[in-house]
């Protein structure tokens, strides 16, 4: 089983709370028989979403192909403004692409979704993500992380998450290890 970790988020490095999330997630769905296949948006140089050109840019071609082969999705982003951020966002609308094939978007994938934000809002940034995944077929899981960015790690300079949080990771993996109940649903 191979699982999509989007990462919304365009701060990076060792520091950065998207690191501080994912590094023990990945841990945590390797231990599990997970494969995680990391999508950093910071990273994949996806343009603004413009179907006047002729070709599709190759580094949306890769990423929507990385994205429907994921058996599996959990997306994390700060929250901006109530929602996620706008590059998240538009590499998700880039999905279009596939709205002719047989199976478009992310139809039937399950999508876990985890959001921070400095104050106790971060579950307006799981409702908007929730909104679009919902708009791309995609099923979201009923269990989601929003987190308080202060309350993430042990301390400031530490890259350990709380218990509080590190136990949230593992009833998330452990939902998505169970396997998508939507696979069960006969002619689906």
């Amino acid at each position: 089983m191979k699982i999509m970790i989007f990462n919304g988020s365009l701060e990076n490095g060792p520091h950065a709370t998207s690191h501080k999330v994912i590094v023990p997630l990945k841990k945590k769905l390797e231990a599990a028989g997970i494969s995680p296949v990391v999508f950093n948006l910071a990273d994949a140089d996806i343009p603004l979403l413009d179907f006047s050109h002729k070709e599709t840019p190759v580094s949306v071609k890769n990423m929507v192909t990385t994205f429907r082969e994921c058996d599996a999705h959990i997306w994390l982003t700060p929250m901006y403004h109530g929602s996620m951020t706008g590059a998240m966002k538009n590499c998700l609308d880039w999905l279009e692409i596939s709205a002719k094939e047989p199976i478009p978007y992310l139809t039937n994938k399950v999508v876990g979704m985890i959001c921070w934000a400095d104050g106790v809002q971060a579950m307006q940034g799981i409702n908007a993500m929730d909104s679009v995944a919902k708009a791309l077929r995609a099923w979201v899981m009923p269990y989601s992380i929003p987190m308080v960015r202060g309350e993430i790690s042990v301390s400031k300079d530490d890259d350990t998450l709380t218990e509080d949080y590190s136990k949230k990771l593992d009833i998330m993996v452990d939902l998505i290890a169970a396997g998508s109940p939507v696979s069960k649903i006969p002619g689906v």
